[in-house]
C-alpha cells in the first residue's frame, strides 16, 4: 500500500468529511488506479453499477437521504452515460460530486488520438457539456489540486447543486498535502439591519392577511430546513400545504396539514383555500407545469411573500442574503400565533377520513383499490420513492405518515430513475424501510440495478405496476400507437434472472385478494428483498393523470 499521502486521497478525504460513505461508479481505464484509492479508503465502500447512468441516478438517490453523494466513470463514454442523470440533479438541486478519470495530462497536452475521445485531438469537449449541468467544474493539476477540490465540493454543498471533477490519470496518485482546516465554514448569519427591514416589512402584511396559509416545496429538504418549517407552522397557527415535489416534508398526519396542493387537480377546499389567499407564505416553491397542472394555480401574486434559499421577496422587494433557515426562525419568532378555528383549517386527515377497507378477493386489481391498499401498507419513518408516471401521481395522493420521506422527480422527470435511486436512498440508512412504486415501461429501462442491490444484500420492497406500456403517453397523446407498446416481461421472474437466490421473494398479483396475501406474507421477511409484480389494465390510471393527460396533450399543441 501506497503511504504517501495523495491528491486522491485528499479528494476521497474531503467526501467523507461531507459524510458520504458509498462512491457509485463503473470502472474504466482512466480511473482504476484512483479506484484502488478508494478501496483501500477505510470510511467508504465502492458501489458499483451496471451501467453509468444508473450510478447517476443511485448517486442522486443517496443524496436526497443523506445529504450529498459522488460517482467516478471514466472519460468520454463513461461520463457521457451519465450525464442525463447529473442533469436531473441540476433540475431538482440535489449535491452530487461527478469526478471523471481521464487521460494522462501529457497525452491531453500533445492532442493524441487515444480511446474515447472524438479522434481530433481534444480533451475538453465532455468538460464543456458538464459546464451546462454543473454549478463548478474543475480539472485538477500538481499545483491546483486541493484548492481547487475545495472550491467545488464548498459549491456542491452550500449551492446544493451537483459538480464536475476532471481528474488526470497521472495526477490522483502526486503527492499532497493533508487538510487541517475543515472544508466548511460557518455561514455568515444575516445582517441585523437586513432582519430587521425585512420583518419590518413583512409582519405588517402577514398580521393584516384575514386567510394566510404556508404553501411549502422541495427546496425546503434540500436545504434542511424541515425543522425550521415546523417551527413557523406552530408559531404562526397557519395552514400548510406543500406541491408534490416536496411531499413529505411537512408532517402529513400534522392538524396544520391541509393537503398536496397541484392547481386546479386538487380537491376543492384546498384549492379554494391556496387560490383564495390574501396571503401566501411560500417556502423554497418553485412553480413548474407537472406540479401545478400545467400552470393552473390560480392564486394572486401579489398574494406571495417568496422565501427562498438565498432571498425573501415580496412585490419586488428583496431582502438577500438570508438563509431559508433564518428567514423561518425569524418570522416564526415574531408573527402572532392563530387558532385553527379562526383560520378555517380542515386537515387533510378530516378532509380524506380513512374509510374501513375490505379486500375483494377475487376482484381485478385497479389502481384506485392499490393506492388505498399502498396506503395502509406505508408506514411511519418508510421511504417512498415513486416514478414519473402511474406511479409518482398515485403516490401524491396518498397521506403519508409520520417522517416518512417522498422521492420523485417530476421537473426533470426522467423515467427509470427512481429504480436505481432506491439502490442510493437505501444505502443512505438501511435502516428505514424503502419502497418502490415503478412503472413496467421505466423498470425496463434500468431493471439491472435489481442485481446490485441483490449483491450487496438490501431489502428494499419493489411493486412493478404491469400496465403493458407507456401509460402517460398513453394518456397524453396515442393510446393506441404501436410506438406507446412495449414487451411483455416476465416481471415476477426478474430478481431469480438477475442472480438472487434466497436473498428474495417474489410475488405476481392479479387480484385484491393475491395483493393482499403478498402484503401479509412480505411481513414476515423483512431480511430480502421483495418484489412484487402488480397488474392492472392498459388505460386504468389515477384520476389526477387522466386530468392531466389532457393538459399536457394541449400544452403541446
Amino acid at each position: 500500500m501506497n503511504t504517501t499521502y495523495t491528491i486522491g486521497r485528499y479528494l476521497i478525504d474531503r467526501l467523507g468529511e461531507l459524510g458520504i460513505r458509498h462512491i457509485f461508479g463503473v470502472p474504466g481505464d482512466y480511473n482504476l488506479s484512483f479506484l484502488d484509492t478508494i478501496i483501500e479508503h477505510p470510511a467508504l465502500d465502492w458501489v458499483g453499477n451496471c451501467n453509468e447512468l444508473n450510478a447517476a441516478y443511485a448517486a442522486d438517490g443517496y443524496a436526497r437521504i443523506h445529504g450529498i453523494a459522488a460517482l467516478v466513470t471514466t472519460f468520454g463514454v463513461g461520463e457521457l452515460s451519465a450525464v442525463n442523470g447529473i442533469a436531473g440533479s441540476r433540475a431538482e438541486q440535489v449535491p452530487v460530486v461527478k469526478i471523471t478519470g481521464s487521460p494522462a495530462t501529457k497525452i491531453a497536452d500533445e492532442g493524441r488520438l487515444v480511446h474515447h475521445t472524438l479522434g481530433d485531438g481534444a480533451f475538453d469537449h465532455f468538460s464543456k457539456m458538464y459546464k451546462e449541468v454543473t454549478a463548478a467544474q474543475t480539472t485538477l493539476t500538481a499545483e491546483n489540486a486541493t484548492e481547487e477540490i475545495d472550491r467545488v465540493l464548498r459549491t456542491c454543498w452550500y449551492e446544493k447543486a451537483p459538480v464536475y471533477i476532471n481528474l488526470p490519470v497521472d495526477i490522483h496518485a502526486l503527492p499532497a498535502k493533508q487538510p487541517k482546516e475543515p472544508l466548511l465554514q460557518e455561514e455568515q448569519a444575516a445582517s441585523i439591519d437586513t432582519i430587521s427591514l425585512m420583518l419590518g416589512t413583512l409582519i405588517p402584511v402577514i398580521e393584516k392577511a384575514k386567510s394566510p396559509v404556508i404553501l411549502a416545496d422541495y427546496q425546503v429538504s434540500r436545504f434542511h430546513a424541515e425543522e425550521a418549517l415546523m417551527n413557523l407552522a406552530e408559531a404562526t397557527g397557519f395552514p400548510v400545504a406543500t406541491l408534490s415535489m416536496g411531499k413529505g416534508i411537512f408532517n402529513e398526519e400534522h392538524p396544520q396539514f391541509i393537503g398536496v396542493y397541484s392547481g386546479k387537480t386538487s380537491p376543492d377546499y384546498l384549492r379554494n383555500r391556496i387560490d383564495n389567499a390574501d396571503c401566501i407564505l411560500s417556502v423554497g416553491v418553485k412553480l413548474t407545469d407537472s406540479i401545478t397542472s400545467g400552470f393552473s394555480q390560480e392564486f394572486m401574486d401579489s398574494a406571495v411573500i417568496q422565501i427562498s434559499p438565498e432571498e425573501v421577496n415580496y412585490q419586488g422587494i428583496k431582502f438577500s442574503k438570508i438563509s431559508l433557515e433564518e428567514s423561518l426562525n425569524q418570522l416564526a419568532g415574531t408573527v402572532k400565533k392563530r387558532d385553527a378555528q379562526s383560520l378555517n383549517i380542515i386537515p387533510v386527515t378530516e378532509q380524506q377520513k380513512e374509510e374501513p377497507f375490505y379486500v375483494k378477493e377475487d376482484q381485478a386489481l385497479t389502481q384506485k383499490r392499490f393506492w388505498e391498499m399502498v396506503r395502509l401498507f406505508i408506514q411511519k419513518d418508510d421511504v417512498v420513492v415513486a416514478d414519473q408516471g402511474t406511479s409518482f401521481f398515485g403516490a401524491q395522493t396518498v397521506p403519508l405518515k409520520e417522517n416518512v420521506t417522498f422521492v420523485g422527480q417530476p421537473l426533470w422527470g426522467s423515467i427509470g430513475y427512481t429504480l436505481p435511486a432506491t439502490l442510493g436512498t437505501q444505502l443512505a440508512n438501511p435502516s428505514r424501510r424503502n419502497i418502490l412504486l415503478i412503472g413496467d415501461g421505466a423498470f425496463q429501462l434500468t431493471f439491472q440495478e435489481v442485481s446490485t442491490m441483490l449483491r450487496e444484500d438490501l431489502h428494499p420492497i419493489i411493486f412493478v405496476i404491469n400496465n403493458d406500456g407507456y401509460t402517460v403517453e398513453r394518456s397524453i397523446h396515442g393510446p393506441e400507437a404501436k410506438y406507446n407498446d412495449i414487451k411483455m416481461w416476465r416481471y415476477a421472474n426478474i430478481p431469480a434472472i438477475l442472480g438472487g437466490n434466497k436473498n428474495f421473494k417474489s410475488y405476481k398479483t392479479t387480484t385484491e385478494g393475491e395483493l393482499a396475501d403478498a402484503l401479509k406474507d412480505m411481513a414476515k421477511s423483512p431480511d430480502v428483498l421483495r418484489f412484487v409484480e402488480v397488474v392492472t389494465q392498459k388505460m386504468d390510471m389515477p384520476k389526477v393523470l387522466t386530468v392531466l393527460g389532457k393538459i399536457f396533450a394541449a400544452q403541446n399543441d
